[in-house]
C-alpha cells in the first residue's frame, strides 16, 4: 500500500474529487487546507532589503492506496491539476506500513475498502 499526498490549486479540488469518484472505486480521502510557497515565491531583495516569503493558499488531498492503483491515481491528479504554470503543486508517494481500522480492527486492504 502507499499513500499519495498532492498538494494542489485551491480551484482545482472539486474537479479531482469528481474525477476520482467517477473513475475509481476509492473509498476515502483526505483534504487539509494548507499554507505554502515553492518556485512561485522565492526569496526577493528590495533595495538591498530582505522581502519575506508569501505563503500560499493550497490544499493537500490524500488517498491511501494499493499499490496497483498509485501509477493511474498519479496520472489522473496531473490531468486535472496541470496548468503548464508555476505553482501547480507536487505530488508524494509514502509507503504504508500497515493500515488498520479502528471500529472494527480490521488490518491491511481491507481496512482501506
Amino acid at each position: 500500500m502507499k499513500k499519495v499526498e498532492a498538494i494542489i490549486r485551491q480551484e482545482k479540488l472539486e474537479a479531482l474529487k469528481a474525477a476520482v469518484h467517477e473513475h475509481y472505486e476509492i473509498t476515502g480521502m483526505t483534504v487539509a487546507q494548507v499554507l505554502g510557497c515553492g518556485q512561485q515565491k522565492g526569496q526577493n531583495y528590495v533595495r538591498g532589503q530582505k522581502v519575506l516569503t508569501t505563503l500560499l493558499p493550497k490544499v493537500t488531498v490524500s488517498f491511501v492506496l494499493a499499490d496497483e492503483a498509485v501509477e493511474s491515481v498519479i496520472d489522473l491528479i496531473i490531468d486535472i491539476c496541470h496548468t503548464e504554470e508555476v505553482g501547480d503543486g507536487k505530488i508524494f508517494v509514502y509507503p504504508i506500513e500497515e493500515v488498520i481500522r479502528i471500529r472494527t480492527r480490521e488490518h491491511g486492504r481491507s481496512a482501506i475498502s
